[in-house]
């Protein structure tokens, strides 16, 4: 999207993205950064990230050309793709969602734990990377992922290219699991802890010449 801005008499083109598939993770990390600003630092700092202009340049823009682009920033965003992909290619390599959390290992579950609670937006690259990981092999309806070995650094660091709209998703994808995951890990300890203590507790009438009724 190109922006026509007149300044000293003299018209000068500047570029807005025109999707919001224009927008890499780390970006997209950025922009989550700019919520606890003001109002008007926040657009400065959108329309900067966002666009080929400077800060300098916005901040002498109206407050009607500077909300008139604030509307189409905002318009791209909700128009932008909601199709979740499983499959991403990044620098030439197809990278495969994790095809059944269900199976996830406790390392990796540890992991996703640790760098949601420590710190989730700027966790995000290195979240992508313990969700998505080189395929190995590809069917026609399936795929084989890389077992996880805990060494996502220099994936992590590749993955801050990905779209934003893909990170959205997958963080969708995964929350939704996460959410029924955590009723069923409730309901699994409670009953587990439950056959322990019978189990302790018969051993115990055992040892004591006792009997189960």
């Amino acid at each position: 999207m190109k922006v026509n801005v007149v300044k000293d008499g003299k018209k000068k083109n500047y570029t807005i993205i025109n999707n919001w598939k224009d927008v890499t993770l780390d970006k997209w990390i950025k922009l989550l950064k700019l919520k606890n600003l003001t109002p008007t630092q926040e657009a400065i700092e959108n329309i900067a990230l966002l666009s080929s202009m400077s800060k300098k340049l916005i901040k002498e823009l109206s407050l009607v050309d500077v909300t008139l682009i604030m509307q189409q920033l905002k318009d791209i965003e909700n128009t932008s793709a909601t199709r979740f992909k499983n499959i991403i290619t990044i620098d030439g390599k197809d990278y495969g969602f994790h095809p059944n959390f269900e199976q996830l290992t406790l390392g990796e579950w540890a992991d996703l734990e640790t760098f949601i609670q420590q710190d989730l937006q700027n966790n995000l690259p290195k979240i992508c990377a313990i969700l998505y990981r080189p395929i190995k092999e590809k069917g026609k309806n399936a795929y084989i992922i890389e077992a996880y070995d805990g060494s996502i650094d220099v994936r992590a660091e590749k993955f801050k290219r990905m779209k934003a709209e893909q990170v959205q998703q997958a963080l969708v994808f995964f929350w939704t699991f996460v959410s029924v995951l955590s009723k069923i890990t409730v309901s699994y300890l409670t009953e587990t802890i439950q056959k322990i203590q019978n189990q302790l507790k018969q051993k115990h009438l055992q040892v004591n010449g006792g009997t189960l009724a």
